[in-house]
Order: structure tokens, then C-alpha cells, then sequence
């Protein structure tokens, strides 16, 4: 005879249950915390960059929203082609011969204060190279004792892919005791300048950088030309190496055109002080009818260029970096310069000059459409956890890559969604300015190869894709792009042989 098992009483229950409880609770929050720190170690491991690596294996390749297929003449994949194979002319004489060897060496700046530099030539800035358009140009790069390596890009300038100067990316950087030779035409006319593109972050705020000017076949006579390249030097701010006003006597009614280059990694904010000016040309390309400016703040951005024309007046011009010493004086005399006029308004090309006919607008058929969303996130950067800079919501290297097509007509939308301006620099091409926050362009056009984009704006601009390669797209603030700030817009069917990291330690940013 089978016997039913006593029922136990109810408060056995409660007991055995709170017995079991705190087990299962804590059970639990184990296997929550193990799965998070099984996720975040993942996240950590995925994120390390290994010690060689090609840009092409990374990130997403982006195609380019709403692209059509593309069937007119022109257009097409460059198949089977390797960076290597997009260089410059590799016969004939030079016209325009240069050397610049890479060192280290004590700068001396005009107040006399001394910084311990990586120069070109024993200077920082390097030699100003002047050349003509149509100029077959060759220079040759020497590193004689700069030991991360050294490159040179030119910035603005677009050159064909294997001659851009981007470790890793277009060449192995140049180690100590190595050359290598760089040759282009220059088919543009404007002001431009060149930069190591090898551990830039560091190199060319300790001094690798110089300008570069491309005139054109018959200059103007009787013009005072002269470039003012602003750098920060050990926290001192200078042009041309001097945080003093330098003086220049110009004869009165003497076309000036001054040349305004910013190597920072900041914007640099210039003003005007004593006459009328116009602001004659943006990143190398002039402007329509610019109109007279009185009292305007240049804002230049980190990498960009801006050209100033003042007809000499009687009296003194100062033309300089906002509430610093660093400037130029032109006097007719020899007198001292001006002081400085307080700026009452801000330069806005995006309405400035007069418009002119452009090879594409707003209602042009785009055969890419890109979006560039910069943003931080909490994630892990090269195996670092914190908030870091993301491209749309990717952390370097899980970024996209833009794929085009050799002839493709390409919009790109930039949205700034961070606190911080960002200065957007593509290489090897210029970009028309469509819109900014919806508001077209209507002044000159408005072309650029830095732009930049202020914290909360949304950028609507335009290209042709007319030069084969793999090209970087990244922030100018330097120290942006080392933090994972880049990305690059690929030509389809183009490679490239060199990596990043390697026995030459190539390091673009």
C-alpha cells in the first residue's frame, strides 16, 4: 500500500525559497556580468590594430546611396591598377628642381626665443618653392636623421595618386639615410603647401611643413606677392617663424597679394587692419568679382589657404593673427604698421563674390550620393576604451570607405553631430560647396579641399571623380585624425601594395 508523502506546511516553502533565492539571484547577475565583460573583452579584442595592416581591409566599402548604374562613356572601374602605377611623368627634363632634406635642427624665431624642430633644409617653414603652370616639378626628399621617417604630400595640390605622400597608404615612409623622388605637373594655379604625411600628428607641428605656390605662365609685374604661413611653435604663435610684426615698405598703389597658409591643426583666424581688401582666392582657387571687405575676421581653416588683395594705400597695413604679435606691416616709409583693427564681422564665402558658371549644381544627376556623419561613442579605439570620434557610428577601423567610379559626378552630405569644428580635407580633389544647413551657396563658387564643417552643420558638397586612386579623407586637426578621424574614398578596381605599420613603420597619421 502506497503512502502519499505528507504535504509540507507552508512555511517550509518560505523557508526553502528564501534559502534558494539569493542563489538564483546571484546566479543571474554572474551570468549578466560575464556576458557583459564576454561582450566588452570582444569589443576590446576586435578593436586592436595589428602591426601591419592595409587600409583595404578594413571598414565598409560604401557604394554611394541612390547611385545608378552607370553606362555613359567615361565611366567605368580602373581594373587591375595599382597605386604604384598613378604616378606623375617619369621622362623628361624638369622644369622646376628641388631638394629638400629632412633634419633635425634648432629654429630661431624673431623674438629670439629657440625651438628644438624637425625642419626641411634647416628651416621651419621649409623653402617656399615657386613653380609655373605646366611646370613638369621634381622634388627629391632626403631624411637625414628624422627617425620615425618622413613623406611629403602636397597639400591641395591634385597630384596623381602615387605621388600624395601618404605612408602606407601611396609610398613606405623615407627612413634615415633613404630619398625618394616625387614628380608632378603643376596643371593648377594657387596657393598650396606641403607636409610629412608620417606620424603627422607630431611631424608637422614640430616643423615638417613648407609652402608651396603655383603661379601662373605670366605673372603680373610690379605685384608685392608674399606668403604668411601661420604655425604654433612650443605654444608661440608665429608667421614665418616670428611672433613679432615684421615690416615690408610696398610703394603706394602696389597690387598686394598676400598668401595666407595655416599649418595648425586649429583654425587661425587672421584680420585686416588700415585699408579695404578682398579675399581673392579659397584653397587655390580664385573667386568671381570679389567684393571690398573692411573690418572682416578671416577665419582659416586648419590645413586651408586664403588669398588677400589690397591695392597699396598711403598709409599703413597690418595684416596678421587676431590679438597675437605675429603679423606683416607694409608701411610706404618704413614706418610701423597700424595696430590691430578689432574685426566687426565674420568672412562668409558662402555668399561672397558673384556667382559664375560651374560644371555641376544642386540640380545636377549625381551618380553617388555619400553621407559623412561625424559623432563620438563610448567604444574601444585600438584596444583604448572611452568616447571616441565615429564616422557614421563606426570606430576607426570600422568606418566606411566611399567606392567610385572613374568619371562618377559625386555629392557628399558632411553632418557635424560633435561639439568641435573639423576641418575635412580630401585629397587629390577640389569640391564644390553646394549648400550649408540648407542654405545654397549663391556668392562666387565657392571650391574647396579643407572645409571647414562647425560644430552642429551640415555640409552639402560636390566633386568630379576625375583621379584615379585611393584617396584619404580625414579631420585636419591632426590629432582628430590619429584618434581615428579618417577614412578614404576609393576608386573601384584600384589597390595598393603598401601597409600600414611594416618594416618602414608607416604611420599616415
Amino acid at each position: 500500500m502506497l503512502r502519499r508523502r505528507p504535504r509540507p506546511a507552508p512555511c517550509e516553502h518560505a523557508c526553502v525559497l528564501r534559502r534558494v533565492a539569493p542563489k538564483i539571484a546571484v546566479t543571474c547577475v554572474v551570468v549578466v556580468l560575464l556576458g557583459g565583460l564576454a561582450l566588452i573583452g570582444k569589443g576590446w579584442y576586435d578593436s586592436r590594430l595589428p602591426g601591419t595592416y592595409s587600409v583595404m581591409d578594413y571598414g565598409t566599402h560604401d557604394y554611394g546611396s541612390g547611385a545608378e548604374p552607370v553606362d555613359h562613356e567615361g565611366h567605368g572601374a580602373v581594373a587591375g591598377i595599382s597605386v604604384a602605377d598613378l604616378h606623375g611623368p617619369n621622362t623628361g627634363k624638369p622644369d622646376a628642381r628641388f631638394e629638400l632634406t629632412a633634419r633635425a635642427a634648432d629654429v630661431r624665431l624673431a623674438s629670439g626665443h629657440r625651438v628644438h624642430a624637425l625642419t626641411f633644409n634647416g628651416s621651419s617653414p621649409g623653402p617656399e618653392l615657386r613653380v609655373r603652370r605646366g611646370d613638369l616639378v621634381e622634388v627629391t626628399l632626403r631624411n637625414a636623421d628624422v627617425t620615425q621617417g618622413v613623406t611629403i604630400h602636397w597639400h591641395g595640390v591634385d597630384v596623381p595618386n602615387a605621388e600624395d605622400g601618404v605612408a602606407g597608404v601611396t609610398q613606405n615612409a623615407v627612413l634615415p639615410g633613404e630619398r625618394y623622388t616625387y614628380r608632378f605637373l603643376a596643371d593648377q594655379v594657387g596657393t598650396f603647401w606641403y607636409h610629412t604625411h608620417q606620424v603627422s600628428s607630431e611631424d608637422v607641428q614640430r616643423g615638417l611643413f613648407g609652402a608651396l605656390v603655383i603661379e601662373p605662365r605670366e605673372t603680373p609685374e610690379n605685384t608685392f606677392d608674399r606668403v604668411l604661413v601661420a604655425h604654433t611653435f612650443d605654444g608661440i604663435v608665429t608667421l614665418n617663424a616670428s611672433d613679432v610684426t615684421m615690416p615690408a615698405t610696398v610703394s603706394p598703389g602696389t597690387p598686394v597679394r598676400l598668401r595666407l597658409v595655416n599649418t595648425d591643426s586649429a583654425v587661425r583666424r587672421f584680420t585686416v587692419s588700415g585699408t579695404p581688401f578682398r579675399v581673392l582666392a579659397i584653397d587655390g582657387k580664385e573667386l568671381n568679382r570679389p567684393g571690398p571687405l573692411r573690418g572682416a575676421r578671416l577665419s582659416v581653416a586648419a590645413g586651408g589657404r586664403m588669398d588677400v588683395g589690397i591695392p597699396m594705400p598711403p598709409s599703413g597695413v597690418r595684416v596678421g593673427l587676431e590679438q597675437t604679435d605675429a603679423a606683416l606691416g607694409l608701411s610706404t616709409t618704413g614706418d610701423a604698421a597700424p595696430p590691430e583693427s578689432p574685426p566687426t564681422t565674420d568672412f562668409d564665402p558662402l555668399s561672397y563674390g558673384q556667382p559664375a558658371p560651374v560644371p555641376f549644381s544642386p540640380a545636377s544627376r549625381f551618380d553617388r550620393d555619400f553621407t559623412l556623419t561625424i559623432t563620438k561613442k563610448l567604444g574601444f579605439f585600438d584596444g583604448r576604451p572611452g568616447r571616441h570620434w565615429a564616422l557614421n557610428g563606426g570606430i576607426y577601423p570600422d568606418v566606411p570607405m566611399f567606392v567610385v567610379e572613374r568619371g562618377d559626378l559625386v555629392r557628399m552630405t558632411i553632418a557635424n553631430h560633435t561639439s568641435v569644428v573639423h576641418p575635412m580635407h580630401l585629397h587629390g580633389h577640389h569640391a564644390l560647396v553646394l549648400s550649408r544647413n540648407g542654405e545654397a551657396a549663391s556668392g562666387s563658387p565657392w571650391w574647396v579641399d579643407t572645409l571647414n564643417v562647425d560644430a552642429g552643420d551640415v555640409y552639402v558638397i560636390a566633386f568630379r571623380a576625375d583621379n584615379p586612386g585611393i584617396w584619404m579623407d580625414h579631420c585636419h586637426n591632426l590629432g582628430h585624425a590619429a584618434a581615428g578621424l579618417t577614412m578614404h574614398v576609393a576608386y573601384a578596381g584600384v589597390t595598393t601594395p603598401f601597409v600600414v605599420g611594416g618594416k618602414n613603420g608607416n604611420a599616415p597619421e
